[in-house]
C-alpha cells in the first residue's frame, strides 16, 4: 500500500488541553513552602523558582551542609531518584513509593531505579552496573530519565507541531541528529515543554554533564504546567508557496490576434494562462475548417506542455472572422476551475509540508529537490487503469484528491510541485505518453513519474535521464 499524508496544512502552535492541565494539577499538590532555607539559591537565580517548587513538592531537601548544590554535577542515581520521587507522586501522592524496593546495604539510587523498571519507566537493561549510578549524568541520560515518568495524558507534547517544524529546518537544536544517543526523548522534552534548550538556536548539548540546578528546571515541569516553556523560534521565513497561482508559474507572452508562426501562438497562450484566462480569441477571417481545426490541434499541444495547468481539451467558436478557443478538462463539466484552484492548494500543502519536515532544504541541489518530489508523487499515487478519455485521472487534480492518476495526471502534478520551487521545466509527448523535461542546476533532465512508479518499489531508472537515453528507452518501451 503507498504512503499518504494523513494532513498537509501544518499547524505551528497547539493548545494545552484544559483537562490534562486540571488532571496534572490534581496529581501534583505543593505540600510545604520554601522557607528560603538553601543557602546558594537567591532570588535572583534562574532556576530559584524551580528549585522552591521541587522543594515544595516534597521531591528534594538539599545537601547536609544547607545548600541545594546548584552547579554541582548531577550523577545518574540523583537523576534516577528525582524522576522515582516524581512517578511516586504521580501515581500515588506520595514521593516515597521505592521505599518498598529498598535492600539493606544496597544504593538508596538503586532502589528508586527498581521502582521506575517495575513501573516500565525505564528498560531493564538502565544502568546494569551498580556504579554506573554514581558517574555524572549527560544531558541526553537525563532526558531518557525523564521521557517516560509521566503518561501523555499527564504531560501532553503542546509543542508538538512547532518542534517538528523547526528541528527539521536544522536551524534549531542543531546538535541533536539521528546519531544522538536519546534523541526521540530529547525531541520529546521540547514537545512537552520541558526544555527549550539553550542559545537563540536552542541547542541541547546532549553530551555534557548536567548541574543539580538545570536539572530541577526540567524535573519540576513536569509536575507544574506553570513552570513548563515554550520554544521562542521565529519560523515566519519558513518557505512558503502560500498565495502562489497557477498563473504565477506561467512566463508571460505577448497576445498577438492574428499569430503568423508557432512562436506566436506560444507567446499569446501564454499570455492567457498568466493573465489567469482559459479564452483566447483570434482573429482570421479567412481561415477554412481544416486549418481552423489545425489551429485548434496546435493550441492543445502547447497547453499539454503546460499540463499544471490543468487544461486538456479545448472547444472552438467561430463568427465574423473571430476564432474563440475556450480550454477546459475532459470530464469536469463546469468544474474545471474549481478542480484546478484545489489542485494548486493541495500543491501548496505538499510544498509546504515538505519544507516543514526538513525533506526539503535551502542547501539543497535542485536535483535534490526533484527527488524529493519524485519520492512523493510515487509514494502517494496508484495508476488509473480503468481512466477512459475524459477521467479525472488526466489532470493534476486527481492525483492529490483521490490518489489516482495515469501519465499526464502524473506529470502535471510534478511540474506543478517542480514551479513552485523555480523549476523550469516542460513535457515531452510522445504519442499517447507525456513526462516531464526539467532543467535542474543548469542542466536538462527527461523525469517519468508514471513509469517510475509502475512497480512495487519507487524505480529511479527514469529520474533524471538523459534526454538522448529518455528518447531511447520511452522507443523501445513502445515498440
Amino acid at each position: 500500500m503507498k504512503k499518504q499524508f494523513p494532513a498537509l496544512l501544518l499547524a505551528l502552535s497547539l493548545l494545552l488541553s484544559i483537562p490534562a492541565q486540571a488532571a496534572q494539577t490534581a496529581a501534583f499538590a505543593r505540600s510545604r513552602s520554601y522557607d528560603g532555607s538553601f543557602s546558594d539559591l537567591t532570588p535572583d537565580s534562574p532556576f530559584y523558582d524551580n528549585v522552591a517548587a521541587l522543594y515544595e513538592y516534597g521531591l528534594a531537601s538539599g545537601k547536609e551542609d544547607g545548600s541545594f548544590g546548584l552547579e554541582d554535577t548531577l550523577t545518574v542515581g540523583q537523576a534516577v531518584i528525582f524522576a522515582g520521587r516524581v512517578r511516586s507522586l504521580y501515581r500515588t501522592g506520595e514521593a516515597e513509593a521505592a521505599a518498598a524496593y529498598r535492600r539493606e546495604n544496597a544504593p538508596a539510587a538503586l532502589a528508586y531505579l527498581r521502582y521506575l523498571q517495575a513501573e516500565g519507566v525505564l528498560e531493564p537493561e538502565f544502568a546494569e552496573e551498580p556504579a554506573s549510578l554514581y558517574q555524572p549524568a549527560s544531558r541526553a541520560q537525563v532526558a531518557h530519565i525523564l521521557a517516560g515518568v509521566l503518561p501523555e495524558e499527564a504531560l501532553p507534547p503542546v509543542h508538538d507541531e512547532l518542534v517538528a517544524a523547526a528541528y527539521a529546518t536544522r536551524r534549531f537544536i542543531p546538535d541533536v541528529n539521528e546519531t544522538t544517543p536519546y534523541r526521540q526523548d530529547i525531541l520529546d522534552l521540547y514537545r512537552k515543554g520541558v526544555s527549550v534548550g539553550s542559545g537563540a538556536s536552542g541547542a541541547f548539548r546532549p553530551g555534557e554533564p548536567i548541574t543539580r540546578g538545570a536539572a530541577a528546571a526540567m524535573i519540576t515541569r513536569l509536575a507544574d504546567p506553570e513552570l513548563r516553556v515554550r520554544p521562542q523560534w521565529d519560523l515566519a521565513d519558513l518557505p512558503s508557496a502560500a498565495g502562489t497561482t497557477l498563473a504565477d508559474l506561467v512566463e508571460p507572452g505577448s497576445y498577438h490576434i492574428s499569430p503568423a508562426n508557432q512562436e506566436e501562438l506560444e507567446s499569446s497562450l501564454r499570455h492567457m494562462l498568466s493573465q489567469g484566462n482559459e479564452q483566447i480569441v483570434f482573429y482570421y477571417p479567412l481561415l477554412s475548417e481544416a486549418e481552423a481545426r489545425r489551429l485548434m490541434n496546435q493550441a492543445l499541444t502547447v497547453i499539454k506542455a503546460h499540463c499544471e495547468q490543468g487544461y486538456n481539451e479545448v472547444r472552438c467558436t467561430r463568427g465574423a472572422g473571430l476564432l474563440t478557443l475556450s480550454f477546459s478538462a475532459a470530464g469536469a463539466g463546469n468544474r474545471t476551475q474549481e478542480y484546478r484552484t484545489a489542485a494548486m492548494e493541495a500543491a501548496i500543502a505538499v510544498h509546504d509540508r515538505l519544507w516543514a519536515e526538513g525533506a526539503l532544504r535551502s542547501d539543497m541541489m535542485e536535483l535534490d529537490k526533484a527527488r524529493v518530489y519524485y519520492d512523493w508523487i510515487c509514494a502517494n499515487c496508484a495508476y488509473d487503469y480503468q481512466a477512459g478519455d475524459d477521467s479525472l485521472s488526466h489532470i493534476p487534480y486527481s492525483l492529490f484528491a483521490n490518489r489516482t492518476a495515469v501519465c499526464d495526471g502524473y506529470t502535471g502534478a510534478y511540474n506543478l510541485l517542480l514551479k513552485l520551487e523555480g523549476i523550469d521545466c516542460s513535457t515531452v509527448i510522445q504519442g499517447d505518453h507525456i513526462w516531464t523535461m526539467a532543467t535542474l542546476d543548469g542542466t536538462e533532465y527527461h523525469i517519468d513519474t508514471t513509469w517510475g512508479d509502475s512497480g512495487n518499489t519507487v524505480s529511479y531508472d527514469y529520474f533524471a535521464m538523459t534526454p538522448q537515453y529518455s528518447r531511447t528507452v520511452h522507443a523501445q518501451q513502445s515498440a
